[in-house]
């Protein structure tokens, strides 16, 4: 990812995937059996000739050396091959293949796999106390780096996605004050993003790679819920009481340019101003007015 971000630099791999060198496992497991049989044929021809032993022997230690170098590989899988600790190459190859019997094979999983952090408790860039947690779906890339760069990858990917996820929510506010401020909630998307460019930033090294990530809890810690909940509850009055008072503004003036228009009736600027008060009294106030009744004149 091109995205600038802020995470640790990590160190340049040491080592890189490539593939081992491998021969199909048919073959190799037909000799090996026809090596065992060829033993035991020798084994029994030993009481007419000891050498037959010898050479049973002989062969049957061929045939159990090379049927060690057998291995299967399921689907979704791959084997780290090491000759005398040294890396040399990965089968990726599924079904049953053969290599150098001396080498050892670990096996890693290369399926889609899912993280779900623990609820998270941090503070976010106000200082408020937030609850927060998400979930990460990686594969692992590069079996190498995998293996030898990291000294558990399963643990690694847990521990970086941690602090990802803990760097994300002390950088941003769970609600943002000015209308143009990112936020935790207002912009779940952006940050989102922002966490997918930092995990990659962080596991790249591992040679694992970032599928998807998301926040799947996000709210204000208990002992602050009930009074950030006044609060946004306050904000949403105000903000209603705003488009209120703006459409009653808009009503009143139209009203007073349709009066003047169709001269309905000649009004000072005193009346005037008591017809906005009262206008506005009615068409902004939270509970339906009382009319008074004039019967007498307009100035009484």
């Amino acid at each position: 990812m091109s995205e600038n971000v802020d995470a640790p630099e990590m160190p340049a791999p040491r080592v890189r995937e490539f593939p081992a060198r491998s021969i199909g496992g048919g073959l190799a497991l037909l000799l090996g059996l026809i090596g065992l049989g060829a033993a035991i044929a020798l084994f029994a021809g030993a009481e007419k000739n000891p050498l037959f032993a010898v050479g049973g022997a002989v062969v049957l230690l061929a045939a159990l050396i090379g049927l060690r170098g057998l291995n299967t590989v399921a689907p979704g899988e791959a084997r780290v091959v090491q000759l005398f600790g040294r890396y040399r190459g990965t089968i990726r190859q599924d079904g049953l293949r053969w290599v150098n019997p001396f080498t050892s094979r670990r096996k890693i999983s290369t399926r889609v796999r899912n993280h779900e952090t623990a609820v998270l408790k941090v503070n976010d860039a106000y200082g408020n106390p937030i609850e927060l947690a998400a979930v990460v779906v990686w594969k692992v890339n590069d079996t190498a780096q995998a293996t030898f760069e990291v000294d558990n990858y399963l643990e690694f990917v847990s521990t970086q996605t941690e602090a990802a996820v803990r760097h994300i929510a002390i950088e941003y506010p769970y609600d943002a004050h000015e209308e143009d401020g990112l936020s935790l909630r207002g912009n779940a998307e952006e940050i989102t993003e922002k966490l997918a460019a930092e995990l990659h930033a962080r596991v790249e090294a591992a040679g694992v790679q970032i599928i998807e990530s998301r926040f799947t809890h996000l709210a204000y810690a208990p002992e602050i819920a009930s009074a950030m909940l006044q609060r946004q509850q306050a904000g949403a009055v105000v903000a209603a009481r705003r488009e209120i008072v703006d459409g009653a503004v808009g009503m009143v003036e139209a009203a007073l340019a349709r009066i003047a228009e169709q001269d309905i009736v000649d009004l000072d600027e005193e009346r005037k101003a008591a017809m906005v008060s009262n206008l506005m009294v009615v068409l902004c106030g939270d509970r339906a007015p009382q009319p008074v009744l004039n019967t007498g004149t307009l100035y009484q």
